[in-house]
């Protein structure tokens, strides 16, 4: 019998699976091998009841060769890492209720990688999408994996921040990964794979997703990660299971501080005043984590020429914040001609100082 059915008929035996597991990866230190000659003995060593081996060896293979032939095709890589195997990420193993096995399409290597959680609302503002691409981008190119759940609004920004930077990138599903959700995402999850990424559920290929799944997700973000960091959230979004999951966990949690009157943010003040880290800037997730990269000079050292390098036009850029201002109040505050600012402004956008969005212009780095 293939490892793979022998590891899903396993799991088929309902209250105790994860014991048994364990048992697993202590009869095989080494991993289990792919093919299991023996299997009747095994089930007994593992101490199955004779009811436990007649049901595990009764179901019939037709119930597994959907999955199996999924798992066989090659193109994106696919593969699935039970809790007995070498390559189990070792911080998900910490957690109280693992995962028993994850289903993995693409880079697999990144499960045991440094990662940081990066999680928000559907609901956000441009200040959150600002923040939560810019954070995800800087993050990714100083080592840390952005690990997020591909769901509409700051996590799938979050995702695309770190692959503008050609960083690594990991999407936990609340569904089957044949049954990628939600749909609307399907391009973004085809690009994480286009660049080395990787895709991870616990649940079976063609398993769509449910309501009930999403929590289930959550716990599994926040036990691959180092840290959750809540970017955007109002007090009710999901991204505050994340983090209470995180804390459960023992893990760090960061939060970005917002306006008081944005009720995206209440969510991210909350968890602030819980005791979460309040983070401005990279640099104060990274210190925490220094051991785990060896890429965290970059970062120190581009925030410092940052800072020393000459702004454009800095009277204008002293003015324009993280919301919206529109034109004609900056050139009010400025006392400049429209049609001058006008031309000043393009060169400040196009020098990446600033960007349009509704309502005027905002910054887009912090010098």
């Amino acid at each position: 019998m293939s490892k793979y059915e022998f590891l899903l008929r396993i799991s088929m035996l309902g209250h105790g699976k994860l014991a048994i597991f364990k048992k697993l990866s202590q009869f095989f230190v080494s991993g289990l091998p792919n093919q299991i000659k023996d299997v009747p003995f095994l089930l007994e060593k593992l101490g199955l009841s004779q009811t436990q081996q007649a049901h595990c060896l009764s179901i019939s293979y037709l119930h597994f060769e959907p999955i199996l032939k999924w798992l066989n095709n090659s193109f994106p890589p696919r593969s699935l890492i039970a809790y007995c195997d070498l390559h189990y990420p070792a911080l998900l193993k910490q957690i109280s209720s693992p995962p028993i096995f994850l289903f993995v399409m693409g880079n697999a290597q990144l499960l045991s990688s440094p990662q940081i959680a990066m999680v928000g609302s559907r609901e956000f503002s441009e200040y959150g999408a600002q923040w939560g691409r810019y954070f995800a981008g800087e993050l990714a190119i100083n080592g840390l994996t952005i690990t997020s759940g591909l769901a509409l609004g700051l996590d799938a920004i979050c995702h695309r921040g770190a692959l503008e930077v050609a960083g690594n990138t990991l999407a936990v599903l609340g569904s089957g990964l044949a049954k990628i959700a939600p749909v609307s995402n399907l391009k973004l999850a085809q690009d994480i794979l286009a660049q080395n990424g990787a895709l991870v559920s616990e649940f079976l290929p063609f398993e769509n997703a449910r309501s009930e799944y999403f929590p289930r997700r959550n716990r599994i973000i926040s036990g691959l990660s180092l840290a959750t960091f809540v970017v955007e959230a109002s007090e009710k979004s999901g991204s505050l299971i994340t983090a209470r999951y995180a804390i459960e966990q023992n893990r760090d949690v960061f939060a970005l501080p917002g306006d008081i009157d944005n009720q995206n943010c209440s969510g991210t003040h909350y968890l602030i005043k819980q005791g979460a880290y309040l983070v401005t800037q990279p640099i104060d997730i990274l210190e925490h984590y220094s051991g785990y990269l060896s890429t965290m000079d970059r970062q120190v050292k581009k925030q410092h020429d940052d800072t020393n390098n000459n702004i454009l036009y800095p009277e204008i850029f002293a003015v324009i914040h993280h919301q919206p201002i529109a034109v004609d109040v900056i050139a009010s505050l400025v006392d400049l001609p429209i049609p001058e600012l006008t031309s000043k402004l393009l060169e400040m956008e196009i020098a990446g100082l600033i960007m349009t969005v509704t309502g005027g212009f905002i910054r887009t780095r912090t010098c």
